[in-house]
Formats: C-alpha cells, sequence, structure tokens
C-alpha cells in the first residue's frame, strides 16, 4: 500500500496533479509510472508542464530575492556607515528611479565615500574590488582636481 501512495505522491510531484487525478492515473495505466504521465499529459494537453515550469520560475525568483535580502548594499564615509540596505531594494531603486540611483552613486564616489556589497556571513564579493578601483581613481582625479596648479 505504502508504494502505491508513493507512486502517487511521485506522480503529483512530476504533474503537479490532485491525489485523485493521480489515482485514477495510475489505476488505469496499472500502476506502471511512466504510462501515467504519459496519460496525464495527453489527458492535460501538457497544461502540467507549463504548471511545474511557472512553480519552478516562482521558486528562482524567491530564491533570488531571498540571496538579495542577505546581501547587503553598504555606503561608507570612512568608519561612518550612511546606507545599509538589501541589495534587493538597491536593485529595485536602480530600476524604479535609475537616473536617481546613477546620480546617488557618482555623488557618492565624488565625495569620498566607498560602495561595497556584504554578504550576512561578512563575507566580501569580488564586485568590491571593482568598487574600490572605481573609489580610488574618482578619489585621485578629484584630489588632482581640487590641487592649486
Amino acid at each position: 500500500m505504502s508504494t502505491k501512495l508513493e507512486q502517487v505522491d511521485l506522480l503529483r510531484e512530476r504533474t503537479g496533479v490532485s491525489y485523485n487525478e493521480a489515482k485514477e492515473a495510475l489505476e488505469k495505466c496499472d500502476y506502471d509510472l511512466v504510462e501515467a504521465i504519459v496519460y496525464l499529459e495527453k489527458a492535460h494537453n501538457l497544461k502540467t508542464t507549463k504548471k511545474i515550469s511557472c512553480n519552478n520560475f516562482t521558486e528562482k525568483c524567491k530564491d533570488i530575492i531571498d540571496k538579495g535580502n542577505k546581501t547587503r548594499f553598504i555606503v561608507k564615509k570612512k568608519d561612518n556607515v550612511v546606507v545599509n540596505i538589501p541589495v534587493t531594494i538597491a536593485g529595485i531603486t536602480t530600476i524604479v528611479a535609475f537616473p536617481l540611483a546613477i546620480t546617488g552613486m557618482l555623488l557618492a564616489l565624488v565625495t569620498n565615500h566607498r560602495i561595497k556589497l556584504e554578504k550576512s556571513s561578512g563575507e566580501d564579493l569580488e564586485v568590491n574590488t571593482v568598487f574600490d578601483k572605481m573609489s580610488t581613481a574618482v578619489n585621485n582625479v578629484t584630489n588632482n582636481l581640487s590641487k592649486p596648479n
């Protein structure tokens, strides 16, 4: 009996159908799992695979948002933290107000602020070396411009 239940669960997992539909398909196909999947695909006109794809897409989006919430976008001036927000919020802000976000980043760089991405574990990301090089280059340019000739 547990084998039948396991087959029903497996069929539901692979096709996204209800318990009743999975049980009926298995009964019609003499509990041959592959035949039951083929039967359901024909009966549902391949809509089940689209449902599974949609579920996979939703799961991927949730994973990306979760990772973004665990990674911080930090702007510092010397030891003072000016901005410390999740990367998800920084990304949404960049999409919604792109010119404002770019202007803000440029102003931060020109005014000797450091931009950094940091995981919740405190681990630095590779992109931070790029941000550091940008900050150093912009600082050198602004220092050279502010020096009297």
